[in-house]
């Protein structure tokens, strides 16, 4: 049986044990690997590994001995409770041993969890587990999670005050950072909020977020959005010394800026806009980001991109002059420049 859509999530967070194998398969590891152990948590119960009811099989050395799943699958454990026999990095190599597996399952057996990377329609293994009147195929695609399975997390990190707003940052973040990143944002937010009973907010959220880009660079652009360009040479002295090369500067800025011109011209407004984008601008930095659309309005934008524009083409072309200077020159012309028009 092959799953589809959000039988897929349902599924894996509550694998049925009566059934004899579960195959987890996708383009990307870490989103497999939180699939697998989520699944394998699931049937399991806790406490598998120690209590030996989890076997480990390397998808290689069913190769050389096509044997070994049967075994573990019959074996009987020191330690009552469920067991899982868990094949990984499979191939279809692995089909021959994992099939013969499979037809000798019976209940009370082991049950077998595969994982695989990226399986093609015409696979053996994948069209083992999806013609199988029994076993479960669950493809893992490169989709960010759903509310409902971040609110899973939420709650299995203990945390259970978590207001609309906070939820859609949480959502935000889930967009534009690596999975197992946001796996373990989540838990250090739930190590954070553990006995404070004060709902989530989106300050918290930001706080605790990985970073997306170095934090100097973000000052340095920000200050000059704001117009504080007294701030910009210590920020570029110290950015300087970190090897941070000007063209980087660039991009980034750039970057920041078609942002706030996407927020300006955006009719529900700036920060609808900003929420909208992908990845999405969220909490406190998408305010600060609204506030500063909102000052500067689209025609000024509009310049400063072309100023941008223009400096990062003289960054790459063969000028002789000081690259840091050039760079620090354009971010004082944009502080100082005259926004507020429409």
């Amino acid at each position: 049986m092959n799953l589809k859509g959000a039988e897929i999530a349902r599924y894996l967070a509550r694998p049925d044990p009566t059934r004899p194998g579960l195959l987890i398969h996708g383009q990307d590891p870490m989103r497999v690997s939180l699939k697998r152990a989520e699944a394998v948590a699931a049937l399991t119960g806790p406490d598998a590994d120690t209590e030996m009811r989890l076997t480990r099989i390397p998808g290689a050395d069913l190769r050389k001995d096509a044997a070994r799943l049967i075994d573990e699958v019959k074996a009987v454990g020191f330690f009552p409770g469920p067991r899982v026999a868990l094949v990984e990095d499979a191939t279809d190599t692995t089909a021959p041993a994992i099939r013969a597996a499979l037809d000798d399952w019976t209940r009370g057996d082991a049950v077998i969890v595969v994982t695989a990377g990226t399986l093609t329609r015409a696979s053996a293994l994948r069209k083992l587990f999806e013609s199988h009147p029994a076993a479960v195929a669950a493809p893992i695609y490169d989709d960010p999670p759903t509310e409902d399975e971040i609110a899973a997390w939420l709650s299995d990190a203990g945390l259970r005050a978590v207001p609309p707003h906070a939820m859609r940052d949480l959502v935000a973040l889930s967009r534009a950072i690596d999975p197992g990143d946001f796996r373990q944002t989540v838990e250090k937010i739930g190590l954070y909020k553990r006995g404070d009973d004060e709902p989530l907010t989106g300050e918290e959220i930001a706080a605790l977020a990985p970073a997306t880009i170095e934090a100097d660079v973000d000052d340095l652009i920000h200050a000059a959005a704001e117009g504080r360009s007294a701030e910009l040479g210590p920020l570029m002295q110290r950015i300087g010394t970190q090897g941070i090369l000007p063209v980087t500067i660039c991009i980034a800025a750039l970057r920041h800026f078609r942002a706030l011109h996407t927020a300006a011209s955006d009719p529900g407004g700036a920060a609808a806009g900003l929420s909208r984008m992908r990845p999405p601008v969220f909490g406190p930095r998408r305010d600060r980001m609204a506030r500063q659309a909102q000052g500067w309005g689209m025609r000024p934008l509009e310049d400063a991109l072309h100023l941008l524009l223009d400096t990062d083409l003289t960054l790459r072309s063969s000028s002789r002059a000081p690259a840091m200077a050039v760079m620090e020159r354009a971010l004082i012309r944009l502080a100082m420049m005259p926004r507020g028009r429409r």
